[in-house]
């Protein structure tokens, strides 16, 4: 997804694992991961907000719509924002990962995060499950790449801190 964000593969990370495998501390690379999860939790917690209160507007009824009942009982915003995921890792390839894991989305709205995240904020679906007609929604363009943009120079600090700790405490 283009608007997945990890704080990963720096070389500070790279080395600072190689060393903690070295020292064989497992008490110190749960207490690494468990740091490193923590500057990304607020990020993981403000995507999620974020999608639940997601302003979607619509263009409005066209003449001769009669409307009727939704062919689903999904909360659209809620089941998109109960997929987002945070994942850390200390061994190959260090750091946070936060991203939508489509498994966990029903196959007919599996792309729905990256339609609603598209820049000009269209979303476009049949109406009501009939694929003959079509409707246009509109919703705040772009909106997790601002999120992420927002919180990448605190996490870059915070994980700096953190590789910056763990590498005294290792010598």
């Amino acid at each position: 997804m283009a608007g997945m964000i990890r704080v990963t593969g720096t070389n500070q990370l790279l080395d600072l694992s190689r060393r903690l495998r070295a020292a064989g501390g497992a008490r110190v690379q749960q207490n690494f991961a468990r740091r490193i999860r923590r500057a990304a939790e607020p990020l993981h917690a403000d995507l999620q907000q974020t999608i639940r209160s997601l302003p979607m507007r619509s263009e409005g009824r066209k003449a001769g719509g009669r409307g009727g009942p939704s062919p689903t009982t999904r909360p659209l915003r809620a089941t998109v924002a109960s997929a987002v995921r945070l994942s850390v890792r200390t061994g190959a390839g260090p750091g946070a990962r936060v991203w939508v894991d489509r498994s966990l989305l029903p196959d007919d709205i599996k792309k729905m995060p990256e339609v609603m995240n598209s820049p000009n904020g269209r979303v476009r679906h049949p109406v009501f499950g009939n694929k003959r007609r079509w409707s246009n929604q509109w919703t705040t363009p772009l909106w997790w790449n601002k999120v992420t943009a927002e919180h990448t120079p605190r996490m870059r600090a915070e994980v700096e801190r953190v590789v910056d700790d763990v590498r005294r405490s290792l010598g």
